[in-house]
């Protein structure tokens, strides 16, 4: 099969000045995508900013013969946003192509977890993926072409300490991609989410320097460039690290139907057979689960 190709592409990546945002553009741009690398520039508490680790990747870029332009707006900021999606139209004319990588942390258990944290949090992970796409979306609509990239996280998926803000949003993210799924079907717009466990400025503080180097974010980076592709799926949460990659799902039991026995104590004496894992199905819209409720009910 011939290699994946984006000649003719233009690509944004937020939060791509450093760890596997810089490691999406550098790889896009290797494959001739056109990239704008929009990172802030902040800490990774999201203080500060500067657009200077955005120049440097473009620059790197240019080197490979590449085209690139840096942009520092925040995610989380409207005009930011509209500003990012203009310098590309300027530019090239059109966006196929959005990965939403920039992120943030405010790790601390929940009771000791400020209020502002858990929404400046959100802000930056769900807002400041949400604006994007929607800056996108019509574009996209009317070229009948877009790949999408959210980015979730483990923490959101099956949850970590001292991250309750951060999977929150997390999560929240696989919620929106799921409807984008389908709203983006007739269109050609395909939305995937990466789940990825690589050693960046947000984990190094997480784990052992001997497994942190083998965590390195080009090993997410592959899988990232193929949801980019026209060969993408669509609506998949792919996890990947260390060389290794994997298909998360949402499951549901087959259930049990319960009747007129509408009662507490139903529920309880049913738990084995409404928990039973076998036959177990993941849903691709809401509309599937209702559908066996009916199923249920007229069986039953």
């Amino acid at each position: 099969m011939a290699n994946i190709s984006f000649e003719g592409k233009v690509a944004i990546v937020t939060g791509a000045g450093g760890g596997l945002g810089r490691q999406h553009a550098l790889e896009l741009a290797r494959r001739g995508a056109k990239v704008v690398v929009n990172d802030l520039g902040g800490a990774v508490d999201g203080s500060g900013g500067s657009s200077e680790a955005a120049q440097k990747v473009v620059a790197e870029i240019k080197a490979l013969g590449g085209e690139a332009i840096a942009n520092g707006s925040s995610v989380t900021d409207d005009a930011g946003v509209a500003l990012m999606v203009k310098d590309a139209m300027d530019a090239w004319g059109r966006i196929d192509i959005l990965v939403a990588n920039a992120g943030v942390l405010r790790d601390r258990s929940f009771s000791k977890m400020e209020i502002a944290d858990f929404e400046f949090v959100m802000a930056v992970h769900l807002m400041g993926t949400v604006k994007p796409v929607k800056a996108v979306w019509e574009i996209m609509k009317a070229q009948n072409y877009g790949r999408i990239i959210v980015t979730t996280s483990s923490t959101g998926l099956y949850g970590n300490f001292g991250q309750a803000n951060y999977g929150a949003a997390k999560l929240s993210l696989v919620g929106f991609m799921n409807t984008m799924k389908i709203e983006g079907q007739k269109n050609n717009i395909h939305i995937n989410a990466i789940s990825p466990v690589a050693a960046t400025r947000m984990t190094e503080s997480l784990m052992p320097p001997d497994i942190l180097e083998r965590l390195a974010p080009e090993a997410v980076t592959p899988g990232v460039v193929f949801l980019c592709s026209e060969e993408a799926p669509s609506g998949v949460v792919l996890t990947a690290g260390a060389g290794a990659f994997a298909v998360a799902r949402i499951v549901e039991t087959e259930g049990a139907y319960l009747g007129n026995d509408l009662t507490v104590e139903a529920v309880r004496d049913h738990w084995a057979q409404i928990s039973d894992e076998t036959g177990q199905k993941a849903y691709v819209t809401g509309g599937e689960q209702t559908q066996k409720f009916f199923r249920k009910m007229m069986g039953g």
